[in-house]
């Protein structure tokens, strides 16, 4: 088949790598990709908001399958539109994706459906917000309820991280127009759970625990992710499995019964409390940080996995067991800002890397986003792994890039 991802980042990247290597493949488009997947698919410089031009290019180029990678195609109705126009989608419509858009949606979900979750309020009012934030304790979680690139959610452990939070919120509107969500922090480690779905059909992959914080030992602001690892050894299997069950099925049969059939990746962010898992928040695409641990262990054809969804056929899907642990190198100044055009040296040397905010210029790789690089290493412990991972990170030569030296130290040091 011919298959089209649309993106340009890590998650992209790990993706389309992963279906260049299927039996079914007969061409690999990115759209509009990186110098990552440059060499072994076709980079396509069409913005993927472009519908109009999207399509005509699927037309031209017998497109059987899109994949989404990034959320704002999906909140935008990018499956609907290519749905109708009588292409496969391995993403869900753009009101399933109102599951990641809005989190008071979300919420008002869980609530009616008794999907576990932490205590919540809604608020528009910057007044109503304040007196709320005065009358309850914190540690106090705060979410601004759209999209806002992974970096609006605080965890405020004082009352003036808090007000300051709404002020940038819901009076500088730093993300757009919209409410917050004020919640009760939970307590315990958090892990990614994410399935392949179509309707009924629900297939999880392994876990994986990300570090969403900049700095090293979890201190800084909330970032997009700063490095991640799989399996998570200190998520019992006992967790796991109740969670697929009374959360991610659950939610999908939730769905289902508001009439929306879900097609895609489902993300669930949870965590483990002492009441049992709860869910922190949903995605509607595949995780980034998570999509580049998971494709290194998923040994099944993936192409074959999406195809068999959408034939409503249930496949057994091989993951192998090594331990996958990756570092994200960031450009200084992320997560506000940061220059780009750094030239980046040694990248190319190195085989277990993906690109998640690069670009060509002239012959030098250089920075163009926030979150630059993603370097994992595999291993048959966690601690091999993340040898691996900063061995090589060690060989990449750019003055402006920086990482967290860390990663995995929560299940290395339990």
């Amino acid at each position: 088949m011919n298959v089209l991802v649309l993106g340009s980042g890590g998650r992209e990247h790990a993706l389309a790598l992963k279906i260049s290597e299927s039996k079914l493949l007969k061409k690999l488009y990115v759209m509009p990709g990186n110098p990552g997947t440059s060499k072994f698919a076709k980079n396509v410089d069409i913005n993927p908001l472009d519908k109009v031009e999207v399509l005509k290019f699927c037309l031209r180029n017998q497109i059987n399958l899109i994949i989404p990678g990034c959320e704002i195609y999906l909140e935008k109705g990018i499956s609907d539109y290519f749905i109708k126009a009588g292409i496969h989608v391995f993403g869900p419509i753009k009101k399933a994706a109102k599951l990641e858009s809005s989190k008071e949606y979300a919420k008002q979900l869980m609530e009616k459906y008794n999907i576990p979750t932490a205590k919540y309020e809604v608020f528009k009012d910057y007044k109503k917000a304040l007196k709320y934030i005065d009358e309850n304790e914190v540690p106090i979680v705060i979410k601004y309820d759209g999209l806002a690139g992974g970096k609006g959610v605080v965890v405020a452990f004082t009352k003036e991280e808090a007000k300051l939070t709404l002020d940038k919120m819901l009076v500088q509107k730093k993300y757009g127009d919209s409410k917050v969500i004020i919640e009760e922090y939970l307590e315990g480690p958090e892990f990614s759970l994410m399935c392949f779905v179509d309707n009924n059909i629900v297939i999880p992959m392994p876990i994986c625990q990300d570090h969403k914080r900049l700095l090293d030992n979890d201190l800084g602001p909330n970032t997009g992710g700063m490095g991640i690892y799989s399996p998570v050894p200190i998520i019992e299997e006992k967790d796991i499995d109740w969670s697929i069950k009374n959360i991610m099925e659950k939610t999908v049969e939730a769905l289902k019964n508001e009439g929306i059939l879900y097609t895609g990746f489902l993300y669930g962010g949870l965590i483990k409390t002492i009441d049992g898992p709860k869910v922190i928040e949903f995605n509607v695409r595949f995780g980034d940080p998570e999509a580049e641990v998971l494709m290194p262990k998923l040994e099944s054809d993936i192409l074959e996995i999406i195809d068999s969804l959408r034939l409503k056929e249930k496949i057994e899907v091989s993951w192998n067991k090594d331990y996958v642990l990756g570092v994200v190198l960031a450009s200084n100044g992320y997560p506000v800002s940061y220059d780009k055009g750094k030239i980046i040296e040694n990248a190319n040397e190195i085989n277990n890397l993906y690109h998640m905010g690069t670009k060509k210029e002239f012959e030098n790789l250089v920075t163009n986003g926030g979150r630059v690089l993603f370097v994992y290493g595999k291993g048959k412990t966690l601690l091999e792994a993340k040898e691996n991972a900063y061995r090589d990170i060690e060989r990449i030569k750019c003055k402006n890039l920086f990482y967290r030296k860390d990663i995995g130290y929560k299940s290395i040091n339990a």
